[in-house]
C-alpha cells in the first residue's frame, strides 16, 4: 500500500498539477489512526475523498517502486567521479555498457 503523500501527488497529477509542496499545500497528519489530510489549500481541486484515493492507489504504488528503484541505481551508478574514472580507463562506451547494465539489473515498472 502506497504512502498517502504518494497517493496526494498521484491524484493531483491526475488532476493536471506536477507540484504539491506537502508542507504548505497539503498538511498531513497523524494522530495515532494512521495518516490524514489536515489541511488541503490548493484551489482548484477538491479535496480527494478516500474513494479518489483508492482510484490512483496503483499508479502511487508504482511511483513508489520507481523510486526505490532510482536510488538502487543512483548508488550503483557511483559519483561523477567513479564514472569519468570509468570513462578515463576503460573508454566511453565501457562507461555507457555499464549503465545499460545497471539498468537492465534495476528495471522501472
Amino acid at each position: 500500500m502506497a504512502q498517502l503523500s504518494t497517493k496526494i501527488k498521484e491524484y493531483l497529477k491526475a488532476n493536471g498539477h506536477t507540484e504539491v509542496d506537502l508542507m504548505q499545500d497539503v498538511l498531513l497528519q497523524d494522530d495515532g489512526q494512521g495518516p490524514h489530510i489536515k489541511e488541503w489549500n490548493i484551489s482548484g481541486v477538491a479535496k480527494p475523498s478516500d474513494s479518489d484515493l483508492s482510484a490512483v492507489e496503483s499508479a502511487a504504488n508504482t511511483a513508489e517502486a520507481n523510486a526505490q528503484v532510482i536510488a538502487t541505481r543512483v548508488a550503483l551508478y557511483g559519483g561523477a567521479i567513479k564514472q569519468l574514472e570509468n570513462i578515463i580507463e576503460n573508454g566511453l562506451d565501457a562507461e555507457i555498457a555499464r549503465v545499460a547494465q545497471i539498468k537492465a539489473d534495476n528495471p522501472k515498472s
